[in-house]
């Protein structure tokens, strides 16, 4: 069992450092998955802020929790697009063919996903700094806030494998990004839901956006947490459950 676990973390690092690797030799990516976020937030801020009334804070206090979430749906969009060229290259069929643990070429993919994208939500926190950006959090509360959006990360990227290994051309393997960069506009992130029609209320309270806006946004206001965290660690979790059998499942047919 030692020896078969020992195999599988060693697989995992070679992996880890070949995806690596391609993502060091691509900053531009790092770049571009940071560009539409800070865009957002600097429009949002400037443009549209001086008509939105924050009690007690300033609006780019209010609005960088789902800034952060969304700065994660886009990063995760080139996890799907090394997946996608590595089946299209044949690379799945020399991984198969070799003695290594065969979950590691996927691991080593996640792994180096979360560094990148944990990288670009520092780059954002960094631009809503200068822009006024201020939190009373402590250190427990950011390493809170850091835990959920690493879970965040975690359950989309898994889905992002998912995408990048089933789909058929390479626009198809990130196509299904676009949903995800919206969905904090139907949530809680911009605007609170009460403010919203009905029907558009009804779902923007019962997706996994918003709930975690909620609790990173109470964690960095120092405000009490209620229900929303449990209930953001409940969709994270089942998300990423699902989607790893999903994605071993998809992998070893592509394969």
């Amino acid at each position: 069992m030692n020896a078969s676990k020992g195999h599988f973390f060693s697989d995992t690092a070679v992996m880890l450092g070949r995806s690596m690797r391609h993502i060091l030799r691509s900053p531009d990516t790092i770049a571009t998955s940071v560009v539409m976020p800070v865009a957002v937030m600097l429009m949002v801020v400037y443009v549209f802020g001086g008509a939105i009334s924050v009690p007690g804070g300033s609006y780019v206090d209010y609005m960088l929790p789902g800034i952060m979430l969304m700065t994660v749906a886009t990063g995760v969009t080139y996890t799907a697009y090394r997946m996608f060229n590595d089946k299209k290259l044949g690379i799945f069929d020399r991984f198969r063919s070799m003695p290594i643990a065969q979950s590691s070429p996927l691991w080593g993919n996640v792994i180096s996903s979360l560094a990148a994208n944990v990288l670009s939500v520092a780059i954002v926190v960094a631009v809503a700094l200068l822009i006024g950006f201020r939190s009373s959090a402590g250190l427990l509360s950011w390493l809170a806030v850091a835990g959920l959006i690493v879970l965040f990360m975690l359950a989309l990227t898994w889905v992002a494998v998912i995408a990048g290994t089933a789909a058929k051309t390479s626009d198809g393997a990130t196509a299904f990004s676009y949903p995800l960069i919206f969905l904090p506009f139907v949530s809680s992130a911009f605007v609170p839901t009460d403010t919203m029609p009905w029907a558009l209320r009804v779902f923007a309270e019962n997706q996994p956006v918003t709930p975690l806006v909620n609790t990173i946004r109470s964690l960095l206001e120092g405000q009490p947490l209620g229900d929303d965290l449990w209930i953001a660690i409940v969709w994270c979790v089942g998300i990423l459950l699902v989607a790893v059998v999903v994605a071993v499942r998809v992998y070893r047919r592509a394969a």
